[in-house]
């Protein structure tokens, strides 16, 4: 129990946020007569909030390293106007139109990278100009009309689900099969993981909470794909999606760019005397928001089957709402893939819940204001709470720490010689 104790306040605000997503969940299934839950449903919340998702793995690493991008929305439309001109205008092949856009993004975020990291422009400013660039471009672009008649490959980004394979079980059999293949990945990466944490005598759940806690993730991932797959199978940009979580995750967990990510929001000046190149982490943080934000401007252009002046308005306020509820931190340092995807979650299963009672778009956006404030409110209450010497309510110092991932990985490649016996 002193273990479980431990966990739990050390990972508090994204087990709260866990929490809060599955009483949300639970509170519009059963205000919604269950709709909410209705496999076609389900298959709509992943399609019309995967940009979304796509903008906040980017925001994430731009909010740890303690700055902030007001561009992507912006730039996601000029992006998706340039790919849909491209195709209908100058007959560019949709695959190399995407190319091409993935490239701008890029160019566009090293563009920012250079004045916030070269320059010393604080993000805010480059990123709140780039706004108001981006947005009088992709009207220029467009010449402020609708563009259309895009390629149906193209389209299939946003609207196209994974195709039918093995026989016929009234079921998708892929999205079933991919469903029990990544329960199977997560279970033996955390028991790896266990192994080595016990090897070095580091806190570990007890093997029933460890189990049990198994046994519900995986539960959620079966119901999850079972969900899918009773619709129309795994929509094509969820699939897009998942794979970018799984890479940014190893990205920030595994990697020495992730590590100094991380050690830059910490502490600036300590990274940089540690040897850190912060500029040049800098620079690569912002060209990756930008690329991203590509990446979400040509999937809501497949959505919508067409580029639109008005497309990506307020997806920067949502990004940055949904890394902020998923437990980043204001002043940098701490935030993960994970806890932006599980904000995001919140605020597109508040959307769709709102919507299906018949809420006002007014309220909706009030409400969603709030739990942005209430999430920011508690990572501060947090943060005071849990600190030294704290105030009332404070935690009592541990006297041991769950070892970071990136550290069991390491101890569990090196060979410890044992201890030379003297003779006698």
């Amino acid at each position: 129990m002193n273990t479980l104790t431990k966990t739990l306040r050390g990972n508090i605000r994204q087990y709260g946020m866990i929490i809060a997503l599955a009483a949300i969940v639970i509170l519009f299934q059963i205000t919604t007569d269950g709709i909410l839950l209705k496999p076609l449903n389900v298959s709509n919340l992943v399609v019309q909030n995967a940009q979304i998702l796509i903008l906040a793995i980017g925001m994430v690493l731009v909010i740890v390293a303690r700055h902030i991008d007001l561009s992507v929305g912006s730039v996601a439309a000029f992006v998706g106007a340039v790919g849909a001109i491209l195709m209908t205008k100058h007959d560019v092949p949709w695959m190399l139109a995407v190319i091409l856009c993935l490239a701008l993004g890029a160019l566009i975020g090293a563009w920012h990278g250079f004045w916030v990291a070269y320059v010393g422009i604080p993000a805010f400013i480059v990123t709140l100009a780039s706004m108001l660039l981006f947005r009088g471009l992709t009207l220029v672009v467009l010449e402020g009309a609708t563009v259309g008649g895009l390629p149906e490959g193209f389209k299939d980004i946003g609207n196209g689900f994974l195709p039918e394979v093995g026989p016929d079980t009234g079921l998708h059999n892929l999205t079933l099969a991919l469903g029990v293949i990544l329960v199977a990945v997560l279970v033996v990466l955390d028991y790896r993981k266990r192994l080595a944490s016990r090897r070095y005598n580091f806190d570990v759940l007890p093997l029933p909470l460890f189990l049990i806690k198994q046994g519900v993730i995986g539960a959620v991932i079966i119901e999850f794909a079972y969900l899918l797959a009773d619709a129309r199978g795994l929509p094509i940009v969820g699939l897009i999606l998942f794979v970018l979580i799984g890479v940014y995750t190893f990205i920030m967990k595994r990697t020495i760019f992730g590590r100094h990510v991380y050690a830059i929001g910490g502490n600036v000046e300590a990274a940089t005397m540690s040897g850190v190149n912060t500029k040049r982490v800098d620079f690569l943080v912002m060209m990756n928001m930008g690329m991203l934000a590509g990446l979400a401007g040509l999937v809501t252009t497949a959505r919508l089957t067409a580029a639109n002046p008005k497309a990506g308005v307020n997806f920067e306020l949502d990004a940055i709402a949904a890394a902020f509820i998923g437990g980043a931190a204001v002043t940098g340092g701490v935030g993960t893939v994970i806890g932006a995807i599980i904000g995001g979650l919140v605020m597109g299963v508040l959307n769709n819940g709102m919507s299906l009672q018949g809420v006002s778009i007014d309220w909706q956006q009030a409400i969603k204001g709030l739990v942005l404030l209430a999430a920011v409110a508690f990572d501060v209450w947090n943060k005071k709470r849990t600190a030294g010497g704290g105030g009332a309510g404070a935690e009592a110092p541990q006297t041991t720490a769950p070892p970071p991932d990136e550290l069991v990985d390491k101890l569990d490649d090196v060979d410890i010689p044992e201890p030379a016996v003297p003779r006698p």
